[in-house]
Formats: structure tokens, C-alpha cells, sequence
């Protein structure tokens, strides 16, 4: 049983909810759809039990029938919490228009993202305005160490923090540029915290030009990365490390010195329209 199947225990725990919790908790993009026996597997549970709990979580929109009518993946309910949570976080409310200005002085598309574990999870997305743009969605997770923007947010991981999150040696290859072992990774992310950014070309995807860099909260901490990234169109280098590569560390350091923002301020600031304004003319 992984971490992501194992029930909490403890005297204030309500099983009945750490259950449900926990079969939402199941499924992922490697793992969309599930049955009932195989839920009642992971999590050793009756399987009267988990069909009390499929039955529940259908009528309340977090889980839909297949067309199996016994296999269920996660509903529309789920995913309009998740929209929820991430427009409620300030980063993101913050985020939204220096994307935008990014994207609008690039051309390209412009993302922000944070680290869930051994993933990256895109919580703000800017479309680039052609026709063949980044197909990248908020929610959508990539491997942390595969992408450049899991880099950013890792460059800074002491060897130790590194091990820990990587307790295996062996790394799963994305692509031919993926770092192999963590020692690969561990030179791979030396090299980025000495830059301060990552210009790539097929890191992770083939076809997929893109910069990255780091954004900080107000204690210094790397809290987030955000990136341009071009589809299926040849960016020359010079170019990228150049004015596009100037343009995304301008836009790091603008989120970064909001969040560094006199916690007053910020908490007086954040989620009203002097935010947004301020942040738009920037």
C-alpha cells in the first residue's frame, strides 16, 4: 500500500470520510479509471463497504459511471472544487496578469506551477494566441525531475532533501535530456541554481521549446516556477537566451516581489482590484 492508499488512523479521525477521501485519492492521470473490487484492494476494505461509498461519491458528482456501468472515474464535482481551491490561492490571483504579459511579450505560452510531491501541478495557464498552442491545462502533473520547471523548484534542495524525496537512485526516463539517477539530477540542478533559469528545447517533449525560472515567497524560498513554452515551431537560441529569456526572469522577479510583500499590505492588497490593476501596468 502506498502513501496515497493508506487510511489515517487516530481518535479524532471519522473513518467514513477518510475512506471516501482516500477513494478519490486512488485515481490519477496514470490511473483514470477504476472498479469497485480493485478499489476494495487498494485500500483493504470491504467491498460492501466501498460500494456504499461509490454509490455516495456518484450522487454527489465526484465519481461517474463508466460505460462498463462498473468501472468510475472522477466527476465533474472534483474538478470544480480543485477550480475552486486554486483561483482561492494568492499566488495564482497574483499570477494571472503578469502571465498574461509575459505571454503577450513573447508570443508564447505562458505557465505557472508549484511541486505536489514528487509532481509539478500547473495552477496557472496563459494560451499563447496561435493556433498551435500549448495543450497544457491547470491540474495537468508532470515529473518533477523531467521538467524544467520541477528543476527550478528543486534547484535549491539540499542533497539530503533530495534523497529524501528520491530514495531510489534510478530515476524514470521521460526523454533522452531526463537526468538518469539522482547524482545526474543533483549536478543537473547545481548548474541551474548557478544560472538562475533553464533554457530548454525537447527536455521533456519533443517539439517543446521552453524557459524557465524560479519564484520566490517572502522568506526566499523557491514556492513556485513559471515558464513560456513554444509547440512544434523552432525558437532560435539566441532568441531564447536573449529578450525571452529576459522576459521570464522579469516576470519571476514581479511575482516574487509581490509575495515578498509586507504580510499587511499584501493581506489588505490581495484578491481585490488593486492587485490586479497594479500588476497589469507592471
Amino acid at each position: 500500500m502506498n502513501e496515497a492508499e493508506s487510511l489515517p488512523e487516530g481518535r479524532y479521525v471519522v473513518p467514513a470520510l477518510a475512506q471516501g477521501l482516500s477513494v478519490l485519492a486512488l485515481f490519477s492521470r496514470e490511473t483514470p479509471v477504476l472498479a469497485a473490487p480493485e478499489i476494495a484492494q487498494r485500500l483493504s476494505l470491504p467491498r460492501t463497504t466501498v460500494f456504499r461509498l461509490l454509490h455516495t461519491l456518484h450522487l454527489m458528482g465526484y465519481l461517474k459511471r463508466c460505460e462498463d456501468e462498473r468501472s468510475f472515474s472522477l466527476g465533474p464535482a472534483i474538478l470544480n472544487r480543485g477550480f475552486t481551491y486554486l483561483s482561492s490561492l494568492d499566488i495564482v490571483e497574483i499570477a494571472q496578469p503578469i502571465l498574461q504579459k509575459l505571454r503577450d511579450e513573447t508570443g508564447m505560452s505562458a505557465h505557472l506551477a508549484v511541486r505536489d510531491g514528487r509532481e509539478i501541478v500547473y495552477v496557472a495557464r496563459v494560451a499563447a494566441r496561435t493556433t498551435v498552442a500549448s495543450t497544457v491545462q491547470i491540474g495537468t502533473r508532470f515529473p518533477v525531475h523531467a521538467t524544467v520547471m520541477g528543476r527550478m523548484i528543486l534547484c535549491e534542495f539540499t542533497d539530503q532533501a533530495l534523497a529524501e524525496l528520491f530514495p531510489d537512485d534510478a530515476l524514470p526516463a521521460f526523454s533522452e535530456q531526463t537526468p538518469a539517477t539522482r547524482a545526474d539530477l543533483q549536478v543537473m540542478l547545481a548548474q541551474d541554481r548557478a544560472r538562475g533559469f533553464v533554457i530548454s528545447q525537447s527536455f521533456f517533449e519533443r517539439g517543446v521549446s521552453s524557459i524557465a525560472a524560479p519564484v520566490r515567497d517572502g522568506a526566499g524560498a523557491i514556492v513556485a516556477a513559471i515558464n513560456v513554452t513554444s509547440v512544434d515551431s523552432y525558437v532560435p537560441v539566441e532568441e531564447m537566451q536573449g529578450a525571452l529569456k529576459d522576459a521570464v526572469l522579469a516576470a519571476s522577479f514581479e511575482l516574487t516581489r509581490w509575495l515578498s510583500a509586507a504580510p499587511g499590505d499584501s493581506q489588505r492588497r490581495i484578491g481585490g482590484t488593486r492587485v490586479r490593476r497594479t500588476a497589469e501596468t507592471v
